[in-house]
């Protein structure tokens, strides 16, 4: 199996994963990360918060307890919302983050990119397999 065939339901529970840690990363960890990157620490604790809700959802929606092709469009949705939301940090200079701040931003915006295209293919795939 590609990485572009991986199922939408794998990619929902990775996605879910990768917000929960992340999520508890940011808030538990927000100090020294703050201190490493410059990025605000209630800005970290604030993130690492708002994604644990998000994880749950992501779960629900990859359980089927949420409509998936409904749900799955909605991660997509949110995920293009984190990427836009951190790219619009980075360009605000906001909070004044040094270079790794910049690059940590960057970097994880990048891979919640890839994975809601990966997810947003996927949606396509079961749409395809729906209609046939």
């Amino acid at each position: 199996m590609t990485i572009a065939r991986i199922p939408l339901t794998t990619l929902l529970r990775l996605d879910a994963l990768a917000c929960a840690v992340m999520g508890a990363g940011l808030a538990l960890g927000a100090g020294p990360l703050a201190r490493l990157t410059a990025l605000p620490e209630g800005l970290l604790i604030g993130a690492g918060v708002a994604l644990l809700p998000v994880a749950a959802f992501i779960v629900l929606v990859a359980r089927g307890t949420i409509p998936l092709r409904t749900g799955a469009r909605m991660v997509v949705l949110g995920n293009l919302g984190w990427v836009l939301a951190s790219l619009g940090l980075l360009a605000s200079g906001w909070g004044a983050p040094n270079a790794l701040g910049q690059g940590f931003v960057a970097v994880q915006a990048l891979a919640v990119a890839a994975l809601a295209a990966l997810e947003h293919r996927a949606l396509g795939r079961e749409a395809c397999a729906a209609a046939t």
